[in-house]
């Protein structure tokens, strides 16, 4: 049996309590980008019920383009750090 091999198909996985504190900021982070997003929207679509209640012919595409990409990102950072083996790049302790 080669060592080797074997030890290579095994995945590192720091003490859950090296990562503790890193994943509650990175969960309160999450909320506040979901909050965000939910307020962006919420701003643009107020907006755009003023402008077109007074009559004033304004273009909000734009804005919540802005906003869908941004929460696009924020949606798809822990994934994306996750798929680019990026996890492990904060673990110090080898």
């Amino acid at each position: 049996m080669n060592v080797g091999l074997t030890l290579a198909t095994l995945a590192y996985e720091p003490p859950p309590d090296t990562t503790k504190g890193l994943n509650q900021v990175l969960g309160y982070l999450a909320w506040l980008v979901t909050a965000a997003g939910v307020a962006g929207l919420l701003i643009v679509g107020s907006r755009m019920a003023v402008a077109l209640k007074t009559g004033d012919a304004e273009e909000h595409v734009r804005e919540y383009l802005i906003v869908l990409v941004a929460c696009v990102i924020g949606a798809c950072a822990g994934p994306l750090v996750e798929f680019l083996g990026l996890v492990g790049f904060w673990n110090t302790e080898k």
